[in-house]
């Protein structure tokens, strides 16, 4: 939702921490792949720490260069198909592995593979229809996009740090944080599928039935 109405200034933002990275002459595909070992290394020190606040901190830190990929092709003249490929796939699987990591330390299992599988489906409601129909990748704004996945989860789990120094909750505030998640994401993906829907039905009255 974010990204959706306001991309022109999250861009701008992006491209300025991104100026110093393109100078030293690294790939977008490189940052893609920096931020995905960042994530991967910082669900194995929360796997190992259990320390809920740090990931989150952590996490705020490595997921930044999903952002800084785009960033550092735009301002190098670097844009390749490949590289908008690559950096949906390296996508899903930090998501998978913050997930994961999350059911591993706190047991937390079915909300958080909730959560996940609503994520992913928000990507495949998208990707599946531009197969179908021309797809234009700004005009989808919808609730629960990958920056407000991202924040939500680096506040819920923050909460879940502060939640537990003053309250000996079980489950605690995390596992509803994870429900309230899956709710989210699944709503944001039947509504993704709505959108989708009358864009294909659309582009069927304007070009007729396909053969």
């Amino acid at each position: 939702m974010l990204d959706g109405h306001y991309k022109a200034v999250t861009d701008r933002f992006w491209e300025v921490l991104g100026r110093g990275l393109a100078r030293t002459g690294i790939s977008p595909n490189q940052v893609t792949m920096l931020g995905f070992a960042l994530v991967l290394a910082n669900c194995a020190l929360y796997l190992w720490l259990e320390n809920h606040a740090l990931f989150a901190v952590f996490l705020a830190v490595a997921f930044a260069f999903d952002a800084l990929d785009g960033a550092v092709a735009r301002i190098t003249g670097r844009t390749t198909l490949f590289g908008g490929y690559l950096d949906a796939v390296i996508d899903r699987y930090q998501e998978i592995a913050v997930f994961m990591s999350i059911a591993v330390v706190t047991g937390y299992w079915w909300p958080a593979m909730a959560a996940l599988t609503g994520s992913l489906l928000i990507s495949y409601h998208k990707a599946r229809a531009a197969i179908e129909v021309p797809i234009d990748n700004v005009k989808w704004p919808d609730l629960m996009e990958r920056l407000e996945r991202i924040i939500f989860i680096c506040v819920a789990l923050l909460i879940e740090s502060a939640t537990r120094i003053w309250l000996d909750l079980e489950p605690s505030a995390l596992y509803y944080l994870l429900i309230l998640l899956a709710i989210l994401t699944h709503a944001t993906a039947v509504q993704r599928f709505h959108r989708a829907r009358q864009q294909i039905e659309r582009h069927e009255e304007e070009s007729g039935p396909a053969a």
